[in-house]
C-alpha cells in the first residue's frame, strides 16, 4: 500500500499548514505550476516526488520534470500532466493519449478547481487537486489524499487548507 498527497498550482510557495499535510505520505504527486527549484527541493525533503511543469514554470524546473509522467503504482497506472482539461472535454491531444496508454487514474491541474470525477468511456478515475498555492482565483486551498492498494484506490480524502490568500508560516 501507498499513501499519495496530489497537488498542484503551489506557485513558488508551500507553507507550513500544507507541509504538515504532506508529512504523512509515501509519495508526494504535483500536477504542476511549482513555481520554482525551492518548492521541489521542500517537497524532496518530506517525501519521493513524481511531477509534471506547468505553463508558469521556468526552465530551470522543465529541466528536472517532464510535461507527462506515466507511471504504475500498486496496480495502478497513472498518466499525469498541468493541462489536461476533464473528461468529454479533454485538452488537445489528450483524449487519443489516454486512449492509447490506457490509465487506471488521469491526473492534472491547471484550472484550480478541485474535482474527481469518473470517465467510464475510458474506463478511468480523472482528479484534479485544485490549488495548494496562494495564487491564483480559487477561494479555497486545497489538495487530495489517498491510498493505492493492490490495484484500488482507497480512502480519497479532501483536504482544504483555508482561504486562498492566508498562508500558514
Amino acid at each position: 500500500m501507498k499513501q499519495i498527497a496530489l497537488i498542484s498550482d503551489s506557485h513558488g510557495k508551500l507553507d507550513n499548514l500544507a507541509i504538515k499535510h504532506l508529512a504523512d505520505v509515501d509519495e508526494i504527486w504535483h500536477a504542476g505550476d511549482i513555481g520554482g527549484l525551492p518548492v521541489v527541493d521542500q517537497i524532496q525533503q518530506i517525501a519521493p516526488l513524481r511531477a509534471v511543469y506547468g505553463n508558469i514554470d521556468d526552465h530551470q524546473v522543465r529541466a528536472t520534470t517532464k510535461e507527462f509522467q506515466i507511471f504504475e503504482v500498486e496496480g495502478i497506472k497513472v498518466v499525469m500532466t498541468h493541462i489536461g482539461g476533464y473528461p468529454k472535454r479533454y485538452y488537445k491531444g489528450i483524449g487519443p493519449l489516454l486512449t492509447k496508454e490506457k490509465p487506471n487514474l488521469f491526473i492534472s491541474g491547471h484550472s484550480h478547481i478541485l474535482k474527481v470525477i469518473p470517465d467510464t468511456s475510458k474506463g478511468l478515475l480523472h482528479m484534479n487537486p485544485g490549488a495548494i498555492g496562494k495564487h491564483g482565483f480559487h477561494k479555497i486551498r486545497t489538495l487530495l489524499k489517498f491510498d493505492i492498494d493492490n490495484g484500488e484506490i482507497k480512502n480519497l480524502r479532501v483536504i482544504e487548507l483555508g482561504p486562498r490568500g492566508k498562508l500558514v508560516e
